[in-house]
């Protein structure tokens, strides 16, 4: 019996603002004021720079006086390159799933994601990938967040705006994906705040957890 592939994750990581409708619905009215007057009619992209990237059991740095959220989000592992892929046929570019915690400061714009609220150093958490063909019922998994082991956020990707497929064939339209790129699938509403030496695991169905305390600068 040939070995399976192994799922590489050394690529870039491209994250999808404004992915759950709970958290849109929060937001529609003011997309229609200024200074956006129009709500957006394609993904919104962020990205997620090399210095973001951190495993479970490794400590999140809170600056001082810093607002610090985590955030539970489904990552696509994007297993061969894509240019101009259909949706019918990007499953087939898919190698696998992996569960995230994208930190982030507040968001003062959706429409376009801070740098230093998105790329501080270890904000981007990566879990170890399961194959797409290991994972069921994919849009309607559970995501939480647990600090100090109490739940205090919770999702389903029932709750997409747009699947995997359809981000990859719409990123694929003007932007190459290169297998071992990550793709961030948003995250839902209600992020919470936490505070140094919390300890918060993020969970979703199917794709394991991540687990990671906060550390103070500094210390």
């Amino acid at each position: 019996m040939s070995e399976l592939k192994p799922i590489i994750m050394d690529g870039n990581v491209f994250g999808i603002a404004l992915n759950y409708k709970c958290l849109y619905e929060k937001l529609q009215t003011s997309f229609n004021e200024k200074p956006y007057v129009n709500e957006p009619k394609k993904p919104v992209l962020f990205i997620k720079t090399p210095n973001t990237r951190n495993v479970s059991g490794q400590p999140v740095v809170k600056q001082k006086l810093a607002i610090l959220q985590p955030g539970p989000s489904l990552g696509i592992v994007i297993g061969k390159s894509t240019t101009r892929v259909s949706k019918s046929e990007a499953a087939a570019h898919i190698a696998g799933y992996v569960v995230v915690n994208e930190w982030s400061l507040p968001e003062e714009s959706y429409y376009r994601p801070a740098i230093k609220a998105k790329c501080q150093d270890g904000f981007c958490v990566v879990g170890t990938p399961v194959a797409a063909d290991q994972v069921t019922d994919l849009n309607n998994l559970a995501l939480r967040v647990f600090v100090n082991g109490e739940l205090k956020q919770e999702g389903s990707t029932a709750n997409w705006i747009r699947t995997p497929e359809q981000i990859i064939e719409e990123i694929s339209e003007y932007m190459p994906l290169n297998e071992g790129d990550i793709i961030l699938t948003g995250t839902p509403y209600g992020r919470v705040a936490v505070e140094a030496d919390d300890e918060v695991r993020i969970e979703i169905d199917q794709l394991g957890s991540v687990t990671n305390t906060v550390q103070e600068e500094g210390n």
